[in-house]
């Protein structure tokens, strides 16, 4: 939208200085034709907008000008900024780092307020590979245009499927990017790990209803949520908080420890953390998940024998 565009240009100018119509053609991707068009525009509504000839010539507003009207205290806008730097440490969207810009147009020019805050926010963890970078971009702009999608899918059982979803959200979690979609053929919502989506393509088709994200109950691919308790080994008490995001509920005299974290049955990111244990850690509920440990590490000790 034109409003929108406009406002970033201000921004844009306050934070970069004097800039060429050119540039800013580029950074808004529009024509210089359109931009000149904006900056007379933005002139006769009372910013203060400079032109300049020459080989360092170019367009900026007036020294001195700086936006009003403070939409939240200097501490506020620290953590808008935080969270918005978090962000765009996992997610490459210009959108994102123009919202960034903007809030930093208002933290440091109207506040004068140059140092950083003592709180940042790392995501980077979350930076996928470029094939899932694009597959997020995708699927946001499938969002925002309500279109269906369709991909093959792999769920936590192996299992291979050929989904078409109408997507509803992107959400980070589990240390993974999922999709939050609606199955039209169980009339429900699913989440889907991106990283097992493969062929995806954004159709033409458009969403067939409306999705209120408050009236969303999710059906995870990854199976319904356990409650797990262990007994550990004081050696990997530290471990434990630091992988499993769960409470230690009882502490022994030896430093030993019982511990509680809920997780996704099927999901194998905790429970790979649990078997890199060994026999430090024993489980002690609920029987399903101490029969597939007992399961597994019998199919393992099989394995290496026959090789022997």
């Amino acid at each position: 939208m034109k409003i929108d565009r406009l406002m970033g240009i201000v921004v844009y100018l306050l934070n970069h200085g004097r800039t060429s119509a050119q540039k800013l053609a580029a950074e808004f991707e529009v024509s210089s034709r359109t931009i000149m068009r904006d900056l007379e525009s933005l002139d006769q509504a009372g910013i203060p907008i400079q032109s300049f000839c020459g080989m360092e010539g170019g367009y900026q507003i007036m020294e001195g000008f700086v936006l009003e009207k403070q939409a939240a205290a200097r501490y506020e806008y620290d953590w808008i900024v935080a969270a918005l730097k978090g962000m765009a440490s996992a997610y490459a969207n210009k959108e994102i780092e123009q919202v960034l810009a903007k809030m930093n147009s208002l933290n440091i020019k109207s506040l004068n307020h140059a140092k950083e805050s003592a709180v940042s926010i790392d995501f980077s963890v979350a930076g996928e590979d470029g094939k899932i970078k694009d597959e997020l971009l995708r699927l946001e702009g499938a969002i925002k245009e309500k279109n269906v999608v369709r991909f093959l899918y792999t769920n936590s059982r192996d299992e291979e499927k050929e989904m078409e979803v109408e997507p509803v959200r992107l959400q980070y979690k589990w240390y993974s990017w999922y999709l939050i979609g609606y199955y039209e053929k169980y009339q429900d919502y699913c989440m889907f790990k991106l990283v097992r989506m493969e062929r995806l393509e954004v159709t033409d088709i458009k969403n067939r209803r409306n999705h209120d994200l408050a009236d969303i109950n999710l059906k995870e691919d990854s199976g319904p949520i356990v409650e797990i308790k262990l007994y550990g080994k004081k050696a990997v008490k530290s471990k434990c908080r630091e992988y499993l995001n769960g409470q230690v509920t009882r502490e022994f005299e030896n430093g030993d420890f019982e511990f509680c974290f809920s997780a996704p049955e099927h999901e194998t990111y905790w429970y790979g953390v649990v078997l890199s244990f060994g026999n430090k850690v024993k489980i002690m509920k609920p029987q399903k998940v101490k029969e597939r440990i007992l399961k597994v590490c019998k199919e393992i000790q099989m394995l290496y024998e026959d090789s022997v």
